[in-house]
């Protein structure tokens, strides 16, 4: 199935599940729904439209995998909507933490000239401004910053929640990708990182959520599914 017969729903449902998988998640339909923020049964019935479509298949455990085809699509959907917040940021000066829905809404129109121009805008960019890489296969797994044992040293790597108003506190704290530092604290109530002189103190919940790559590491784990779900209405990719 081309680009041009996939519906807008299907494509927002194919990137959702590509993003579940790349944070090491399951891809079911509990996720699926919890992620969305969607009732068990229309997610339901999605899926079985994606079945029929041709771009999933189910496990022997219910859980889904991509097709071929499916995968393709996936991926060149997540591309484009990263390649548009990284033009966003970098050409358009829109301020990083207010891209994401903006990309959400340009990404299904995209052309491939109109892609094509914006990869060369962008020069040599490898991630989008909130540190996932544009093309798949290049992602640094790190730990999350809840993880890491005070003392660490830290370079963040990413935010694995891209909701906007999450976006928001993650930049009124200080924190960015690329930023590095020492986890100084990290209790049941938040973390602190200092970082050129300055501590940087965010939520647990919200620490859940920041991929780090630390020294000394901890023993990686996946991104919790419910550390995820702090967005309002659904967490982004």
């Amino acid at each position: 199935m081309s680009h041009d017969h996939a519906t807008v729903a299907e494509e927002e449902y194919l990137e959702i599940m590509f993003w579940l998988e790349e944070a090491g998640l399951s891809i079911t339909g509990a996720n699926i729904a919890r992620a969305m923020q969607l009732s068990p049964p229309t997610v339901h019935e999605m899926i079985g439209r994606l079945e029929r479509d041709g771009y999933v298949t189910r496990a022997e455990d219910k859980s889904l995998l991509f097709t071929g085809e499916g995968r393709e699509h996936a991926q060149a959907i997540v591309r484009r909507h990263r390649l548009i917040e990284r033009f966003l940021t970098d050409v358009l000066g829109i301020p990083w933490d207010e891209v994401h829905e903006e990309a959400e809404r340009l990404e299904h129109a995209m052309s491939p000239v109109l892609e094509e121009r914006m990869l060369e805008a962008i020069g040599d960019a490898k991630t989008c401004p909130h540190g996932h890489p544009i093309v798949e296969g290049v992602r640094e797994h790190g730990a999350l910053l809840a993880d890491v044992e005070p003392g660490a040293s830290v370079l963040v790597l990413r935010f694995e929640n891209e909701a906007e108003e999450l976006l928001h506190y993650l930049k009124r704290a200080g924190m960015r990708p690329g930023l590095d530092g020492e986890v100084e604290s990290s209790d049941d109530e938040g973390v602190v990182v200092i970082s050129a002189g300055e501590r940087l103190s965010i939520t647990r919940s919200v620490a859940e959520t920041v991929s780090v790559r630390a020294d000394p590491a901890p023993p990686p784990r996946a991104p919790l599914p419910e550390a995820l779900v702090i967005s309002s209405d659904r967490y982004g990719r």
